[in-house]
């Protein structure tokens, strides 16, 4: 029986068992909301925010946000686009990364997706293949299977797969090796298309998504500071990405400066090699926890 909603809560529906879970819980942790720990609950509610977290299969929860039961859900972007639900997209979350691939057994003569015209393809993603197939104009036969996709080209239940794939070690497991990408996924939070239209729950999204820009900025930036001669500072501007206005303090020194600023983490350990020949010194990179812009 699904529990009444409270007033003019916002519900969240977030994956209750799955490789998506813990990242789930611990971004809606990290923007402040506190809840019980979630096992063997199907229903929470925020302590300190007006949310309540439905615990559902992540194939449930698109359709649970397009019917309206949640506001807001956090999904695969695989699941998306297989149920073809009608959700607005709202953020990338950054976990969650995954590749719809194409496969085949090692000993297969296939080495693009053209080559299996005629073949059988299992897949756990028919919708999904089945457009990729059209939109190259590929005539294969779809097996449909609901788990264990890379293990059919071995029962001889098809020739192909078109599976999940994140570091391909299961593939690699199973003598298979890709030929083909149809789409890349990662983890959205996804919500109903008609929320903007309830006042109350609008303003709290908005609140959320304040939070939430400032916890995914955050993660992608490190605090920096160092010591370096005034005359390098362009040089230094240059290497640290993301650098717009950093802080410049003059030190005792003559002719040194501390530089203080939020840089991308982005090829970091290069950045700083090139940081240190650029003259820089006691140089501390700090993780940044959150950031409101």
């Amino acid at each position: 029986m699904m529990v009444k909603r409270n007033g003019d809560s916002l519900r969240i529906a977030v994956q209750s068992n799955g490789r998506l879970t813990s990242y789930s819980l611990d971004l809606l942790r990290g923007i402040g909301l506190e809840f019980e720990d979630h096992e063997r609950r199907l229903f929470a509610r925020c302590r300190n925010f007006d949310v309540e977290l439905l615990f559902l299969r992540d194939d449930d929860i698109p359709e649970y946000v397009a019917d309206g039961v949640a506001d807001l859900g956090i999904v695969g972007l695989n699941v998306i686009r297989e149920q073809e639900a009608d959700l607005e997209e709202m953020v990338q979350l950054g976990f969650g990364f995954c590749t719809l691939t194409l496969a085949v057994p090692n000993a297969s003569p296939a080495m693009r997706p053209e080559d299996l015209a005629g073949s059988r393809i299992a897949t756990t993603h028919p919708r999904s293949l089945a457009r990729f197939l059209a939109s190259r104009d590929i005539g294969a036969d779809i097996v449909e299977l609901h788990g264990g996709a890379e293990i059919a080209p071995a029962l001889d239940v098809a020739d192909a797969i078109c599976d999940l794939v994140s570091t391909g070690t299961t593939l690699r497991m199973h003598d298979l090796r890709r030929i083909g990408d149809i789409w890349d996924s990662q983890a959205w939070m996804v919500s109903n298309v008609d929320l903007k239209a309830d006042a109350n729950r609008s303003a709290l999204v908005s609140r959320l998504r304040v939070r939430l820009d400032g916890l995914l900025t955050a993660r992608r930036l490190k605090y920096v500071t160092l010591n370096a001669p005034a005359e390098a500072l362009p040089r230094i501007r240059e290497i640290l990405p993301g650098m717009r206005s950093p802080t410049v303090v003059p030190l005792a020194d003559s002719g040194m400066v501390a530089v203080h600023a939020a840089a991308q983490e982005e090829v970091f350990w290069e950045a700083m090699e090139r940081l240190k020949e650029a003259g820089a010194t006691e140089i501390l990179v700090l993780p940044v926890e959150k950031v409101m812009r």
